[in-house]
């Protein structure tokens, strides 16, 4: 009895050792983010420039995995919202027969023209970062994927004289590029690489050349746990 005594208590003495350290490994890092994105945009047909200032936002949720014994690396799985400007001088009409696209001349007198998307973002991102359970000040760097489901997308042309908006739907419904977060603490940049291209395959300029614009954008992403 006193021997089967004293193996319980061995248990419950090295259970109750045991509960502490595993209490300071539970915690999970960066479960929510709020961004703010200058979007650039890449491989413009000729005579197609940038104008204006083209912005993104996103928010959503990560869910955080860690990997590693002291949790500094990890995956991030989530799901977030986005909202994302174009603003070039590629005029869309719509037609009849479907969207034409023209340039506007540099000294064509119009107040913006633009697309706009409003999208639903999967981020997939493998992380590493310097923190601890007491330590929320720390280096991080977030690496990865983003798919993005385009429910909206719209072209807008504002002039003194007219205002037309439309849903295009030569946008691609399906977009997905590379990413990187780097950051300490509060302020982290964010980039966006763009893997495929802002329109579907085979839209054509007036003058016969593709259009294959793809988005970089470039900002800055709060994390918060």
């Amino acid at each position: 009895m006193l021997v089967l005594l004293s193996f319980c208590c061995t248990l419950v003495t090295g259970q109750t050792l045991d509960t502490g350290p595993n209490e300071d490994r539970k915690y999970l890092e960066d479960q929510f983010y709020l961004g703010l994105t200058y979007n650039f945009v890449t491989n413009l047909p000729n005579e197609v420039a940038q104008r204006n200032l083209s912005f993104g936002l996103q928010g959503g949720f990560i869910k955080d995995i860690p990997l590693s014994y002291d949790r500094t690396i990890g995956l991030g799985i989530g799901l977030g919202y986005g909202i994302n400007s174009y603003y070039t001088n590629l005029l869309a009409t719509q037609l009849e027969t479907g969207v034409e696209y023209t340039v506007l001349d540099s000294d064509a007198d119009f107040k913006r023209n633009k697309i706009a998307t409003h999208v639903l973002e999967v981020p997939f991102q493998f992380r590493w970062r310097n923190s601890t359970a007491e330590e929320y000040k720390f280096w991080r760097i977030y690496t990865g994927v983003k798919m993005a489901y385009v429910f909206d997308g719209r072209s807008k042309f504002v002039s003194s004289a007219e205002k037309i908006v439309f849903d295009n739907r030569d946008i691609r419904d399906l977009q997905y590029g590379l990413t990187l977060n780097v950051g300490y603490n509060t302020f982290n940049i964010h980039i966006y690489y763009a893997i495929s291209s802002l329109f579907k395959d085979g839209i054509i300029v007036q003058n016969g050349e593709t259009i294959e614009l793809k988005p970089l954008k470039v900002g800055l992403i709060f994390y918060i746990l």
